[in-house]
């Protein structure tokens, strides 16, 4: 175990591996926000053919979906898992020797599906896995609520991020995520990524590589304050910045009980996106149809 990997399992003692901070002592098995202790759990581990081309490719991409999450987001299409806390227990050891099998089976990255709230066990499980000969990218799917401090202890074991931008709103955050601060810790966050990894590129293939790619869901009644994102990933990132802009939102978890949220973004929504990501300078990324 590597001195990163010392330090990350430090920060659960007390845990602040996240911005909540909840301070509980994960390693005695006391559970913060994301009700994950000392037991890492994940849902599935299988191969993935629905991520962005460069991701996913022909032959998937080797997804590994964790159990638990730090936000708690009304919407969130994948609550049996990140707020029920569905799945299986899993050693770091074992959770290794499945990044080798997705390897053999041809997938293009090992793509940590919400790991924020277990850095520490995933960094383990990269250490191990790249000692029994992993060589894929390790691609880091998280939804942006990060601290700064731990990615930079993730910087030698995640080669792709691949953040969301959910909010340009705290209060908007607060509300929907039940979360403290979004925007100040997102953008400081994305901003830690793209100096450690910079622009995405690709190898020979065309697969990506190293580098950032922000993921943005466009939510109904203008929740999501896209030309904000858009505007702030231009200018204070860089406009060769490669996004993928979602519109697959849909009605899930508690989001029905929310009027403002209980319905699909409509086509004349979703083209005003568009125009402000045009407007913004943004040029690289994915634009999903409506």
């Amino acid at each position: 175990m590597n001195d990163e990997i010392r330090k990350l399992y430090h920060l659960t003692e007390k845990c602040s591996l996240c911005p909540r901070k909840c301070g509980v002592n994960r390693l005695k098995g006391e559970k913060g926000a994301c009700q994950i202790g000392n037991v890492l759990k994940t849902a599935s581990i299988n191969l993935h053919y629905g991520e962005e081309p460069p991701v996913s490719g022909e032959t998937g991409s080797g997804t590994v979906f964790f159990t638990g999450c730090n936000m708690s987001c009304v919407f969130c299409q994948n609550y049996p898992i990140s707020q029920l806390c569905n799945g299986n227990e899993i050693s770091a050891e074992q959770l290794a020797d499945k990044m080798i099998e997705l390897q053999n089976k041809g997938a293009n990255n090992i793509n940590l599906v919400t790991p924020t709230h277990v850095y520490a066990q995933a960094a383990e499980s990269i250490f191990i896995a790249r000692q029994k000969g992993l060589k894929i990218p390790v691609l880091s799917n998280c939804g942006g609520y990060e601290s700064v401090e731990v990615l930079e202890l993730m910087e030698n074991f995640i080669d792709i991020y691949m953040p969301d931008m959910k909010y340009s709103s705290n209060e908007n955050a607060k509300k929907y995520s039940k979360i403290n601060n979004y925007v100040e810790h997102n953008r400081a966050a994305i901003k830690e990524m793209f100096r450690q990894k910079g622009t995405l590129c690709f190898d020979k293939n065309d697969m990506a590589k190293k580098g950032i790619l922000i993921r943005h869901l466009v939510l109904p009644n203008g929740i999501a304050g896209s030309k904000e994102t858009f505007h702030f990933v231009a200018s204070e990132i860089s406009p060769d910045t490669y996004m993928s802009v979602m519109a697959q939102y849909h009605t899930a978890n508690k989001s029905s009980q929310y009027e403002e949220l209980n319905r699909k973004v409509t086509q004349e929504e979703y083209g005003k996106v568009l125009e402000d990501f045009d407007a913004a300078g943004l040029y690289n990324g994915w634009l999903q149809e409506l």
